[in-house]
Order: structure tokens, then sequence, then C-alpha cells
């Protein structure tokens, strides 16, 4: 699932927009083939926040002082200009030798021919230590575009006062509450001026279809080469279950809908709401935000019959036109090996993708601030298919989020949001 919008938002205001005309001037193209003087790389990194922007060029620091004979050139990039930033470069022949993006975003660029295949330039340690689900979401006709490093999953954040008053126990961080008990433990925490649950549902469209995994909910399926959309029973789940919260049980605030995640935290603080579903980054602005006393607890990710979610991860690639892939591959390693790899998830507030990485983070945080909690959610994270589907951003945006809008403010039936859906992707998968 993507990184929310209120995060990218925020990184425009947080790191200034580097153009295209400096990222040119930042280096020689990925390297001299001259064998006089150290290797020249260039990194384009998207880290933005306070804490992960230290923590990335400290890293590339302390790698060209101990690798004087290659030496990797931080470059500052941004998510809101990066996409098309990359492509003129591509197009150029001047992109960066490794480059910072996500999963979702480096399958365009992946079969256009960009990016070099990471199958043979990474060990098998590395490889070993992610799993293979998560590999997945980075694969794109066999080839590895990129390692993925940093995830980002769907918690539940509680307002601990009130689940003790309700009688409601937090789970453990490996066992979270079945769809049935999270709605029924809503209800307990609704009375007047109250809601157990506050859906933030302005951009409904990744979420459900992240959360429909929980049911085995594809919506996009291929056969023969040919991808269409259905929406059956399991495809139906998530969305109807949200719905029942806001009109039936009532458990759910129905003013919550417009709001992105972050809109929902002064209600959240003021008592409006106990709980909110939302991204495991969302702890940051937790820790930074709640008024002083204000107990809050991280849940673990809801189950229906399994809790699988899509996985979105930020990602490090290789410029195929890069002289010096080898050197770059070992940057990689490097940059990624297990403590490093909890050091920048710590600093991003998501979770890492290496085995042992999350357990460095529980142990480098001692669990608190619900980082047991974002490391055990790892394990559901794997690639969906809506991820691999070359019409899905269309789709998205011009028939799935006004259809998901439109159901829950309760303007159209569930079988309607299902056709709606349907005629969406024949538009678009033709």
């Amino acid at each position: 699932m993507l990184r929310t919008r209120f995060r990218r938002l925020a990184a425009a205001t947080a790191v200034a927009v580097v153009g295209l005309g400096a990222l040119a001037a930042c280096g020689d193209g990925g390297g001299d083939e001259a064998t006089s003087g150290p290797v020249k790389l260039r990194f384009l990194s998207l880290a933005w926040q306070k804490e992960s922007l230290q923590v990335n060029k400290d890293l590339v620091a302390k790698w060209n002082a101990e690798h004087p004979d290659i030496q990797v050139e931080y470059v500052q990039g941004d998510w809101n200009s990066v996409h098309d930033q990359l492509l003129t470069s591509f197009e150029g022949g001047d992109a960066p030798d490794i480059l910072h993006y996500e999963a979702s975003a480096i399958g365009e660029f992946s079969k256009q021919g960009y990016l070099a295949d990471l199958s043979g330039l990474v060990s098998s340690d590395l490889k070993g230590q992610i799993d293979q689900g998560v590999w997945d979401t980075a694969t794109f006709d066999g080839k590895v575009a990129g390692v993925p490093f940093l995830l980002e999953s769907q918690v539940v954040i509680a307002n601990k006062k009130m689940l003790d008053a309700a009688g409601v126990a937090v789970p453990p961080a490996n066992g979270g509450w079945t769809w049935d008990e999270f709605q029924g433990h809503a209800q307990k925490l609704t009375k007047p001026g109250q809601y157990g649950v506050a859906w933030a549902l302005k951009s409904p469209t990744n979420r459900v279809l992240n959360l429909a995994l929980n049911y085995d909910g594809k919506f996009f399926y291929t056969d023969g080469g040919r991808t269409e959309v259905k929406v059956g029973d399991a495809e139906k789940e998530i969305p109807k279950r949200i719905h029942d919260m806001i009109y039936t049980a009532k458990s759910a605030s129905p003013e919550a809908l417009g709001m992105s995640g972050a809109d929902t935290l002064p209600g959240f603080f003021g008592g409006k709401y106990a709980m909110l579903p939302g991204s495991v980054s969302l702890r940051q602005q937790m820790v930074e935000q709640a008024p002083a006393g204000f107990e809050w607890v991280t849940l673990p990710p809801v189950k229906g019959l399994s809790a699988k979610q899509a996985a979105n991860p930020q990602t490090l690639s290789v410029s195929e036109d890069s002289k010096h892939k080898k050197q770059a591959a070992q940057f990689l390693e490097y940059f990624l090996n297990p403590t490093n790899m909890a050091a920048l998830a710590k600093g991003d507030w998501l979770v890492p993708t290496g085995k042992q990485a999350n357990e460095e983070l529980v142990k480098l945080t001692a669990g608190k601030q619900g980082w047991d909690v974002a490391a055990a959610s790892a394990a559901d994270l794997t690639v969906a298919p809506f991820q691999q589907a070359d019409g899905y951003p269309e789709w998205k945006t011009k028939y799935a989020t006004p259809a998901l809008q439109q159901y829950f403010a309760n303007k159209i039936t569930l079988d309607q949001l299902g056709t709606q859906l349907v005629d969406g992707g024949k538009q678009v998968l033709r």
C-alpha cells in the first residue's frame, strides 16, 4: 500500500525539490570507465523526515570513509516530483546509479529496460532475509528490479483508557483480532458522543484492496494473458463490513469518510473516536502530537481468513546504464545490512523487510511505541494482483475511488459498487 498522501505532501515542504539539471550535475552519469581514481556512484534518496535524512546521510558518509575506491554521492530527491524526474533522466541517459522509489512505481521503468536485473547481483544472504512474497512486489517479467527494504502495514491505533473502561483487552503483537471481534469491540466502545472507530476514507481504494486480501479478495484476475476486474463475495467482504459499521451498527463515524488519517487525530485526542485503523507510520504523529498524559496503543492488523495485506515496499534499484553495477550492488548490501535497515526503518516509522533487521529494531526500541506490533505485521505482507496490473492507476483514479466514495456515502448499493468496478476494468484493461 502506498505511503500516505499526508506523508508525501509533508515531504514537499520538508525537502527541496531536486531539479533535473541539479541531478545531471551531481555526478558522471554512473561512473567513469577510466581506472584512475575511485569509482563514483550517485545515489538518489527520497528520505525526507529529519531522523531518516540523518541516517541516510550518515550511512553514505560511513561507506565513503571505509571504501575510498568506491565513492557514493548523496543526491536529495522528492516524492512529489521523482517519477517525472527519473523518466527524463532515463530517457536522457543520465540516470543516477542507485535510486530510491517504491515497488508499485518501478515496474514501468523495469519493463522499459531502465533498471538492472538484481537477481545475480545481490547475495543469497540478502535474498534470504526477505520473504519471497515481498520480493515478488519488485519482480517484473522474471527480473528483480529493486531490493525491497521498508514496508507499510495497516494496524489499529487505540485509546488505551477507553479500551480499559470498556473491558477490551489489548491483543498480543502477533495475535490480532478477527474482523468479527474488531466489530464487536467497536460496538462496545460506542456511546453518545463517542464512536468506536473512525475510518479515514478520503482515498479508499488502496486501503480496501489491501485489506481485501484478508478474505482472498483479488479484484484483478489474469487468465491467458488477459486481465479483468471481478467482484465476487471475497471482494465485497471488506467494503460491506466497513459500510455496516457506519450505517447498521453505527459504531464508525460517518464524518471521517472525507478525512485522511492525520485529519482524524484531533477527534481521536478529543475522545470522539476510540480506534483509528491506519498506517503503521501513524504512530509517529501519535508520538509527536498526542497531548500530555494521553495513553495510546498499537493493535495488530485485523484478521479475516488471514491477516494478509498488500505490500508496497520502498525499494532501491540500480540503473541499467550504470557502468558500475557490481559496485552499486556492494553499496546496497552495506546500506541494507540488518543493523542499517533497522535504523532506516526506525527513522521512517516503517517496517524493515529483513527478518534480522526486524529483530534488531524490536531490541533497539524495546518494543515501545508499537514497534513490536509493527515488526510482527511484516509476516503477513505480500504481493497483490492489483500491483501487477498495468491499468491499475487509471482504474483507481477514474473508477474505483469515485465508486467506493459513493458506496461509503450510502449513495449506491454493494451490487452497484461491484458493477461500477467491473465496468471500469473493462474500459481500462481492454
